[in-house]
């Protein structure tokens, strides 16, 4: 973890918006900076028209921030190979697609068992894993886990997506997911997600857009 920082912290509010205090570091699909406040309320709703902020609209639709009872169990399975094993919980998965798009020669969509460690040289399923924003994947070496990177606090808001939330930024009074990275997480923007406050990957499902972020 960053030290001798101070670390900015995200508080979900009930049936409300994400509160992000101390924020320097928000970014747009396009990598481009968008401006902070000391306080910051991101609309987690999916419908303000002010995107990625909150305008109230949260109340106005009756938005709900309960996890819904059919979501993907929360649960982490390991996969073994001979000189790495690759730990994934589908219960955090936000559906990114930059495993199976990036490496589907280990990450086998549509396959059983998903995952197949021999499918590519270590170096190429840690480049892989690194780029999982939800934390849903990780990978242990002899026997030591590496879950997390080094970077400074920041949130981007992802194309028709969720925000993707790094360098360790302080998620108050949340259920974590077994085996989860809170150095890195995604948070649902749309509304819809089965496991809120984490993407479940509903935006595919409901063609959330976003066209100005």
């Amino acid at each position: 973890m960053i030290k001798d920082k101070k670390v900015p912290g995200i508080k979900c509010t009930k049936n409300g918006p994400y509160i992000v205090r101390g924020l320097e570091d928000l970014r747009d699909s396009r990598d481009e900076g968008i401006p902070t406040k000391e306080v910051t309320a991101l609309c987690r709703c999916g419908g303000s028209g002010n995107k990625p902020f909150c305008d109230g609209t949260h109340a106005r639709i009756g938005f709900s921030d309960e996890k819904s009872p059919d979501r993907v169990p929360d649960k982490r399975d390991d996969y073994k190979g001979r000189g790495i094993t690759i730990h994934d919980n589908r219960g955090i998965c936000s559906h990114a697609g930059f495993c199976t798009d990036g490496l589907p020669s280990v990450f086998r969509l549509g396959r059983e068992p998903w995952i197949d460690v021999t499918g590519a040289e270590t170096e190429e399923i840690i480049k892989t894993i690194k780029r999982c924003p939800s934390g849903a994947l990780s990978y242990s070496i002899k026997g030591v886990e590496y879950r997390d990177q080094e970077r400074e606090p920041a949130i981007k808001v992802s194309k028709d997506g969720p925000y993707y939330v790094t360098g360790w930024i302080r998620l108050e009074d949340v259920r974590w997911g077994d085996g989860s990275s809170k150095e890195h997480y995604t948070l649902c923007r749309c509304g819809a997600s089965k496991n809120k406050p984490f993407c479940s990957g509903q935006h595919w499902n409901i063609k959330f857009r976003d066209d100005k972020n």
